[in-house]
């Protein structure tokens, strides 16, 4: 006959899950925190500091496709002027339900002319290598001084943009940021300019 040894438990001890269920808590816990901090710091950026937009259009190609994706700073020009050559974000003056995106040509005081498609800012010939020679527009537009907290823009693609040639310069209140960055599609992702 074989025989067994068995253990046997004081009648008082019992297997105890306390421990694991609380450290499951605890991490759990934890986690939702992180989650909920993440969330925070990323409603924070997008509502105040960057926002992904999608480009609809083509009045900004080559710089930008249409149905581009790419983040605008929304804070850059509280801390810092608008300038030459910014790509900015703005709601369109005639209707500002719509938003549109250009390059700024002028600033407030600039003397801007277009003569058979050259651009000439304050009597100099402005150098538009961001302009292929099949989106040049040949035509013509008068001097315009650009007004106190206003901007003259225009968009890249010259013969399928509607900009200050049309709708004349953009009031300052009506911009409401900078486009910095593409992120797609994934061969145009970098720093805009």
């Amino acid at each position: 006959m074989l025989e067994t040894s068995e253990t046997s438990l004081p009648s008082s001890a019992t297997i105890s899950t306390k421990p694991e269920t609380s450290r499951l808590n605890a991490l759990l816990s934890a986690w939702m925190r992180d989650l909920m901090i993440a969330l925070g710091i990323a409603a924070f950026v997008i509502v105040f500091l960057y926002q992904p937009v999608k480009v609809e259009g083509t009045s900004m190609m080559p710089s930008l496709d249409d149905e581009e994706r790419i983040f605008i700073n929304k804070f850059v020009y509280h801390i810092e002027p608008i300038q030459h050559g910014d790509i900015i974000v703005f709601r369109y003056p005639r209707d500002p339900a719509k938003s549109f995106i250009k390059r700024v040509i002028g600033v407030a005081g600039d003397h801007v002319r277009i003569d058979g498609g050259r651009v000439y800012l304050n009597n100099k010939l402005v150098a538009e290598d961001y302009v292929p020679r099949a989106y040049e527009d040949n035509g013509s537009y008068p001097e315009v001084v650009v007004p106190p907290d206003s901007y003259f823009v225009l968009g890249d693609h010259r013969n399928l943009s509607r900009d200050s040639r049309d709708f004349g310069p953009v009031d300052a209140t009506y911009i409401y940021g900078k486009a910095v960055f593409g992120y797609w599609p994934m061969e145009k992702v970098g720093r805009l300019r």
